[in-house]
């Protein structure tokens, strides 16, 4: 026992062994020994585990909704500050291309140098970030800003995760700590499109970037108060080769499928980027398996229960954004909602979400497991936007609208909160940072890849519609109807792959504890 807690890493901060007494085991059936320096010494309890959940949600309902909540704004920042069309997307293709190309490197970064450190440090660059967007007095300024929210986003993003994997290692609060967390990840974009909507016709778009003040603020607060300081034991060097590797490569995949939109598929600018980002992904995979010391360790990617999870979340994310992005321009251009009403219209799908995903965490997936509970929550999701296609320009929210939305709340509800479960459940505490980074990047990537295709797939409907007739306002007017639900058939598709490859690759049965052994560390 003596020689394995000179080993281990960042062990759960609140749960420690009384003198004389063996070590704990955690959820994930890791043998619990007390660090030299604690990353939360003073999370002491349960009742402060609860106040550590409410910050990290927090950060993370910042980071999240961020995607979403400058979509909102976007039409007032391009009156104010005169930007054309063609860089309209750039406002949010900044922060997607850095956020998700570097949120394995922040990943690593929290497991080396420590979460709490670098959660409040991603907090305070991220609140700096967002107010140099909303003071931006032009668009380069903005677009500059925007990189910088991605960057510190990628820091803030998984050592947000890692700390609440390390925090709850008891089973009962682990599941609803991660149904909680979950249900904010899964309905961040929503709560965006809400507070977007109110921040813009009642204030201006630049409080969308200020509020962001307020939410790091007291998260900044709380943090600073509830985790002390500390560093993990050992300190392994940085795969600097695997960053740039990874980095370079989901660079190239997301820029690559933003430029569709602009660009045909045949342009250089799209498949060269693409055929080059999947070139460096490949060598990073590659060297993974070389590398001393590994960005992305195959022992995290490898088990099967996560690896369906990472890509469990690629797929829902790149559905889940393509239906807030395309039902958003139903709701305010075919229906004339304002943007409040908008937002408020997805209000009963994140209540629906919040709900399920505390039901399947504390019932569902303890019971049965996650091979039938997440791939029904595919198929609920896939069916929720056949039925979505039938929405026209007469329809009515109350008849039409919001069944579907229930629905669809219902299956992704089912789907987020088992998703970050398991996809951190039996890692090595060592590699916490990059296994909850892996969450984030896959959610990030798919959403990134799939409102890139989606929003292609669409205009080239709406292009096709009008191909030979006059464009008169009823024609025009069907066209946009008849794009979105070309997106919704693709988003089925998407949820429809969902299901197949998560029934295909969960194990049957409830996750078990399981002893992982914390690898001795490598000395270079």
């Amino acid at each position: 026992m003596a020689r394995h807690a000179r080993h281990a890493r960042d062990p759960s901060p609140e749960v420690r062994p009384s003198a004389g007494r063996p070590a704990p085991r955690g959820t994930a059936g890791v043998a619990i020994a007390p660090p030299s320096r604690p990353e939360s010494r003073r999370v002491r309890g349960p009742e402060r585990r609860w106040w550590v959940l409410g910050v990290i949600g927090l950060a993370q309902l910042m980071v999240v909704l961020d995607a979403t909540i400058v979509n909102i704004a976007l039409p007032s920042a391009q009156r104010d500050l005169g930007f054309s069309d063609g860089n309209r997307q750039w406002i949010v293709t900044s922060y997607a291309l850095v956020f998700g190309s570097l949120l394995l490197l922040g990943g690593r970064i929290a497991d080396l140098v420590g979460r709490r450190s670098v959660f409040l440090t991603g907090l305070v660059g991220f609140a700096v970030a967002s107010a140099i967007g909303g003071a931006a007095p032009g668009f380069e300024v903005l677009v500059v800003a925007r990189a910088l929210q991605g960057m510190f986003g990628a820091l803030l993003a998984p050592a947000a995760l890692s700390l609440l994997t390390t925090t709850f290692t008891v089973p009962k609060e682990r599941a609803k700590a991660f149904g909680i967390y979950g249900a904010i990840a899964g309905t961040g974009g929503a709560v965006g499109l809400l507070l977007g909507g109110v921040l813009t016709e009642y204030l201006n778009w630049r409080w969308c970037l200020y509020v962001n003040l307020l939410f790091a603020l007291v998260a900044f607060a709380g943090g600073a108060r509830l985790l002390s300081a500390g560093a993990p034991a050992h300190r392994p060097k940085l795969d600097v080769p695997g960053t740039v590797l990874v980095s370079s490569g989901l660079f190239c995949i997301v820029f690559g499928f933003s430029n569709a939109g602009s660009h045909q598929w045949s342009s250089p600018h799209t498949w060269g980027f693409l055929a080059a980002g999947g070139v460096l992904v490949a060598a990073f995979a590659w060297w993974q398996t070389r590398a001393v010391h590994p960005l992305l360790p195959l022992r995290v990617v490898l088990d099967r229960n996560r690896g369906a999870s990472y890509l469990a979340m690629f797929i829902a994310g790149g559905g889940m954004f393509g239906v807030f992005l395309f039902l958003t321009y139903y709701l305010q251009k075919t229906l004339l909602y304002s943007p409040v009403a908008t937002g408020l219209a997805f209000i009963p799908m994140v209540a629906l979400m919040i709900a399920t995903s505390m039901t399947t965490t504390n019932v569902l997936v303890p019971r049965f497991g996650a091979k039938p509970v997440v791939p029904l929550g595919m198929g609920i999701a896939a069916a929720a936007m056949v039925w979505m296609t039938g929405l026209d320009l007469t329809s009515g929210y109350f008849t039409h609208v919001l069944p579907n939305l229930l629905f669809l709340g219902l299956g992704l509800g089912m789907v987020f909160a088992t998703v970050m479960n398991l996809a951190t459940y039996g890692v090595a505490t060592r590699d916490a940072g990059v296994a909850s980074a892996m969450v984030t990047t896959s959610q990030q990537v798919g959403g990134s890849i799939g409102t890139a295709l989606l929003n292609t797939l669409a205009t080239g409907a709406a292009t096709s519609y009008l191909a030979g007739r006059p464009p008169t306002p009823a024609d025009i007017a069907r066209a946009q109807l008849h794009s979105y639900s070309t997106a919704y058939w693709w988003s089925a598709g998407y949820f429809a792959l969902g299901m197949l490859v998560t029934v295909v690759l969960y194990r049957r049965g409830a996750p078990r504890p399981q002893r992982v052994e914390e690898p001795a560390p490598v000395r270079a």
